[in-house]
């Protein structure tokens, strides 16, 4: 009797975890649960921000050495798919170069994650979109980066 009392939530989350497996890959639940990544990288030398059309925003931080991505960040406050895209596109883009970071595609993010239902497609844009901005960000700055210091985010 005891027992049944231990833990008055186990047979629930069991159930919402069932529920999720019937839906999503478990790397997209992976990367939902325990997101890469996550949060602001200070003095970024590129930011991206995009609300899609679903209302979901997302930001992406990149620190940049030599043409080459050695650290990406993300914040949404987007849904479930749209953390994982977050996370997945942001390890994608680690230790590549600006050029292989921004062919990172739709398709690229969903195969990764082992696909999205239909309807949470556009989360792997939005990521895939996110991740663009900021490699924008970042070029336009490059040679001139003393601007970055008069630019509004």
């Amino acid at each position: 009797m005891a027992e049944e009392f231990d833990d008055p939530f186990k047979e629930l989350e069991q159930s919402v975890m069932e529920d999720m497996k019937r839906v999503y890959s478990e790397k997209t639940i992976d990367h939902f649960l325990k997101p890469r990544n996550l949060g602001e990288i200070p003095a970024p030398d590129g930011f991206g921000r995009i609300t899609g059309p679903c209302g979901d925003t997302m930001e992406i931080y990149l620190k940049v050495r030599d043409d080459k991505v050695i650290n990406a960040s993300f914040w949404t406050d987007g849904c479930g798919p749209s953390i994982a895209s977050g996370s997945m596109v942001t390890e994608m883009a680690k230790r590549v170069n600006i050029s292989e970071a921004q062919r990172i595609s739709q398709h690229d993010v969903l195969t990764a994650l082992g696909g999205l239902p239909e309807e949470s497609e556009h989360c792997a844009l939005l990521a895939a979109n996110t991740l663009k901005e900021a490699i924008k960000d970042y070029l336009a700055f490059k040679k001139e980066p003393w601007k970055r210091a008069y630019h509004r985010q």
